[in-house]
C-alpha cells in the first residue's frame, strides 16, 4: 500500500529485494493460504506478523457507502468520486490526501512542479514553480487542534505538508465528527455545525493489530515458542522499519 504514494514507490524495491531473497535461500512459500494453530502444529517457533487492520471509530453513519478505508483506496478496491473528505490527519490521512490528488505525473511535469530547470538555462537549475492541477477535491480533517501534519517526520514533513498546499488540499483540525448520511460529513467546529457534501469519506483513523492467530496459538497446550512482530505486536502508525528490525532480531536469536 505505501508504494503507492507518489514519493514512496522506493517500497517496491524492498519487496523486489525481499522476493529474490527468498528464491536464493529457498524459504518454503505458501501464499493464499491462512494458517491454523493446527496448521502450525509440529514447528518449535512460530513468528507471527499478521499485521494490521484498519480501525473503524465509533460514528454513527460509518456503515455509509460512502464511507470506505484507507486500505480500499491504495489498493484500488474503491475509486473515490471527486470531492472527498479524509478523516485523521497522522501520517496515512497525509499519505492518502497527497494520493488523492495526484495523477500520474512523468519526471518533466515532476520538476516543473518542483521548480526545478535546466541549470544551463535557469540560474542555479531554479524556474518558477508550476501550479499542480489536483485529481480531486480533498478536504482533510482531525480531531487534535494543532496544526496538521505537525508530527510528521523532519527530513521529509515539510515536503508533504507542501504538497498538500500545492494540491489545494484543505485542512481542517479541531472538530468533533458527528455523522455521516446521504447529505455528506457532518462535523462540529467550534460549536457550529457544518455538512461537508463529499461523494466518498476515507477512514485513517488508526489501526488495530490482527492477533487471532496469535492468541489461538497461545491457548495451545505444548505449541511452539512465540514470537510476536511488526504491527501484530504495536499497531501505533504503520512502522516498517521497526518490523524489519523486529524479525531481524528475532531471526537472529534463533
Amino acid at each position: 500500500l505505501a508504494m503507492a504514494v507518489p514519493g514512496k514507490e522506493e517500497f517496491a524495491e524492498t519487496l523486489r529485494y525481499y522476493r529474490r531473497r527468498m528464491e536464493v535461500l529457498g524459504v518454503e512459500l505458501r501464499l493464499s493460504t491462512t494458517a491454523s494453530a493446527a496448521d502450525l502444529a509440529g514447528f518449535d517457533d512460530v513468528v507471527v506478523a499478521t499485521g494490521v487492520e484498519p480501525r473503524t471509530p465509533a460514528l454513527p453513519g460509518v456503515d455509509h457507502p460512502s464511507v470506505v478505508t484507507y486500505a480500499d483506496v491504495l489498493s484500488g478496491r474503491v475509486v473515490p468520486g471527486r470531492r472527498v473528505a479524509v478523516i485523521g490527519a497522522g501520517g496515512i490521512g497525509v499519505d492518502v490526501s497527497v494520493w488523492l490528488t495526484h495523477t500520474e505525473e512523468d519526471l518533466g511535469e515532476w520538476m516543473a512542479h518542483w521548480g526545478v530547470g535546466d541549470p544551463a538555462i535557469d540560474r542555479a537549475g531554479l524556474t518558477a514553480a508550476k501550479e499542480r492541477t489536483p485529481a480531486r477535491e480533498v478536504t482533510l480533517l482531525q480531531r487534535k487542534a494543532s496544526m496538521i501534519g505537525k508530527d510528521l517526520g523532519k527530513t521529509s514533513g515539510w515536503a508533504h505538508r507542501l504538497v498538500l498546499k500545492q494540491s489545494g488540499v484543505t485542512q481542517i483540525a479541531g472538530v468533533t465528527y458527528d455523522r455521516v448520511d446521504d447529505a455528506g460529513l457532518h462535523y462540529t467546529r467550534d460549536g457550529v455545525g457544518h455538512v461537508l457534501a463529499v461523494d466518498h469519506v476515507v477512514l485513517c483513523t488508526g489501526q488495530e493489530s490482527v492477533r487471532g492467530l496469535y492468541d489461538e496459538l497461545a491457548a495451545t497446550t505444548d505449541g511452539p515458542t512465540l514470537h510476536l512482530v511488526g504491527g501484530a505486536d504495536v499497531a501505533a502508525e504503520l512502522d516498517a522499519k521497526r518490523a524489519i528490525e523486529q524479525g531481524t532480531r528475532v531471526a537472529a536469536a534463533l
